[in-house]
């Protein structure tokens, strides 16, 4: 009898840890972001890139821009889009800034 309980024990043990996925496969797989994350994504790359270009580039668009990257990271779409938009409206806004003169001291 204990025999079988503990064949029986082992047998529902080993189900089970087939059953759970392994930490390496975990590990592996990246979040897959939606075509409107991914998109904003691209876009505050390109615009950051605009500012890099144009030698006036605010270090608040970089921020935010990094922050996208790791909500991306992480698969967490809300905070992709809306840091990558806020990304390329500081990068377009650091742009915009070179149209109108300097102010004088």
């Amino acid at each position: 009898m204990n025999k079988l309980l503990i064949a029986l024990a082992s047998a529902g043990l080993l189900s089970m840890a087939a059953s759970q996925p392994t930490m390496a496969s975990e590990e592996g797989a990246k979040p897959a972001l939606t075509e409107e994350a991914s998109k904003a994504l691209a876009q505050a790359e390109a615009d950051i890139k605009m500012g890099k270009q144009k030698k006036d580039l605010w270090t608040t668009a970089v921020a935010a821009l990094d922050n996208a990257k790791a909500a991306a990271a992480k698969g967490d779409n809300a905070t992709v889009i809306k840091e990558s938009k806020m990304a390329s409206d500081l990068a377009i806004l650091g742009v915009e800034q070179l149209k109108y003169p300097p102010t004088p001291f």
